[in-house]
């Protein structure tokens, strides 16, 4: 499973003219905070724990964004390497496999859908259909495998581009071993990967940003703030399995409900949070917060195997002695889902709590959100038009 994350940091931005003069691209100020921290908010929520931020330019100004995320380790180049000779200089640093972002643009995706690319590749990167893409370097796909990359001035129109999103394996730096000085990993790497069929790509029609030049470094000043606010998708926990178990704590009493993890995907890659509120008494019942800790590690690697990811896990508030947890005789208590929708920037009138009893459904109406009883069949067939419904507001 992978943990780490690589972003790219130490660019000049020099199309952006007196706003990067002093202060790196990734830094600039979108929507009252530095562009940067929404993509490191984004990480987070998938579950990254290790992110390395690559610098160069005035990497002394990323010290704020260190004490605002723990996770982060910042490492400096001794001098411009380009984006490839950034990534080499970071050799030691790298996980088997780790996502690889641009820290200049903003890609609404589902990580661990993009996670789910060949193995047997180098990387697999993540591809945005664009009406033109003069801008940038087209990409051409056949199948699950990128092709080939034509430089920019060679054509216009719609195709797909490198949305500044990939997996990549360690064994890039094989590719990159010959290379001396600077190089750049978009216009020499990839093209010679894609040539020898060594890079895939996947396609996501999903909000999409590059804040390189000034017109669209004024329209993020909307659009990023406004996409990360989001409608959500609440999970009452038992009812993702396949038979209630009465405060499971362990793997082994897990088996999934039919359609409960394909329904969390779905969530996902529509851009929804996914939310599991727990009912159950913890400690009262004889085991600590170790054992629940643990089950919830385990179902979110499970999840991320599959390309899905839960965003934050609550507990009822009504059993004061287990964790703010509750026994299943009181149901579920309406502050639990206020807890989590007013700790993640959560469009309330866009958020459904899907629940196996009437209890759960008064919950989520008391707490100003839709609530859907289901007490049987495909949860993912189930919630699918719900899923639609909340994505396009």
């Amino acid at each position: 499973m992978i943990t780490q994350a690589v972003v790219l940091v130490g660019g000049l931005g020099t199309r952006l003219g007196e706003l990067t003069k002093e202060t790196p691209k990734p830094l600039l100020e979108v929507g009252g905070r530095p562009f940067l921290h929404w993509l490191l908010l984004e990480l987070r929520r998938h579950g990254i724990t290790d992110i390395l931020l690559l610098a160069g330019f005035r990497a002394d100004r990323l010290d704020r964004i260190s004490e605002a995320f723990p996770e982060v380790r910042v490492i400096v180049e001794p001098e411009p390497l380009g984006t490839g000779g950034a990534l080499r200089h970071a050799a030691e640093h790298l996980d088997p496999r780790f996502f690889f972002l641009n820290g200049d643009s903003f890609f609404d995706i589902n990580l661990w859908d993009l996670a789910l690319g060949s193995k047997d590749a180098v990387g697999v990167l993540a591809l945005r259909p664009v009406e033109d893409v003069s801008r940038y370097g087209p990409a051409t796909l056949e199948g699950d495998l990128i092709r080939r990359f034509a430089e920019r001035p060679e054509t216009d129109g719609p195709g797909l581009i490198n949305g500044g999103v990939a997996v990549l394996s360690r064994t890039i730096l094989d590719h990159l071993a010959a290379e001396q000085g600077p190089v750049s990993i978009e216009r020499e790497v990839y093209p010679r990967l894609a040539e020898q069929g060594l890079l895939g790509g996947r396609i996501y029609e999903r909000p999409f940003i590059d804040i390189g030049v000034p017109e669209d470094f004024a329209r993020a000043q909307d659009f990023v703030p406004n996409t990360m606010h989001r409608g959500a998708v609440v999970f009452d926990r038992d009812g993702l399995f396949d038979h209630e178990v009465n405060d499971a704590h362990r793997p082994d009493q897990i088996e999934w409900a039919e359609g409960a993890v394909a329904a969390i995907k779905e969530v996902n890659d529509a851009g929804l949070f996914a939310f599991v509120t727990i009912n159950q008494a913890g400690k009262a019942r004889g085991y600590d917060e170790g054992a629940v800790t643990t089950l919830h590690a385990w179902i979110n690697a499970e999840l991320k195997a599959r390309g899905a990811h839960i965003d934050s896990y609550a507990y009822s508030s009504h059993h004061p002695e287990a964790y703010r947890g509750a026994s299943h005789d009181h149901g579920l208590d309406p502050g639990t889902i206020l807890d989590l929708v007013t700790q993640f920037p959560v469009v309330r009138e866009r958020t459904a709590m899907i629940g196996d009893r009437p209890s759960d459904v008064a919950a989520a109406e008391a707490a100003g959100i839709i609530g859907l009883l289901f007490e049987r069949g495909d949860l993912s067939v189930f919630l699918r038009p719900w899923i639609t419904r909340l994505a396009a507001g």
